[in-house]
């Protein structure tokens, strides 16, 4: 299971213990807002592309979408995510706990500058009733990301 493969790496650095395990489902943005008793903003979902033949994760706030224009700038490719098999198959991780930690080789993380509004950020450990509070720094370090972009828009 992902989650273990998580666990198991966080155990590596020392925070295995900062876990968060949930009876019910934080599959969505708004189950994991519910979930952990917070704003939906500040989930930090995992979306996963196909770019130049390589598994890419794009982390981006809540309530961030991908700027399609933004994200053809950057990766000289159109945005089309990655089907819940190949996603499984290509990042390691299940749709509903997608995240950048242990992630299969080859996997380029990206932080968006989406997240940057927010102190601390929730993403999920690679279950679909699974987070972690991380600051920015930590997100940083724990999830060995190439760099931070701009490809997401906020509404309003």
């Amino acid at each position: 299971m992902a989650i273990e493969k998580v666990k198991e790496y966080f155990k590596r650095l020392g925070i295995d213990g900062r876990v968060l395990e949930f009876d019910v489902s934080s599959a969505t943005v708004e189950l994991a807002a519910q979930a952990l008793n917070c704003e939906p903003c500040r989930i930090a979902k995992s979306l996963s592309f196909l770019v130049e033949g390589a598994a890419v994760l794009v982390v981006a706030a809540g309530d961030a979408r991908v700027d399609n224009a933004k994200f053809k700038a950057k990766f000289h490719v159109k945005a089309k995510m990655l089907s819940p098999a190949d996603t499984e198959a290509l990042i390691g991780h299940a749709v509903g706990g997608v995240c950048p930690f242990a992630v299969n080789d080859g996997v380029k993380v990206y932080l968006d500058e989406s997240l940057k509004r927010f102190a601390t950020v929730f993403p999920a450990c690679g279950s679909s009733n699974s987070a972690i509070e991380l600051t920015l720094p930590e997100l940083e370090r724990y999830s060995s990301y190439v760099e931070w972009v701009d490809v997401c828009k906020l509404p309003g």
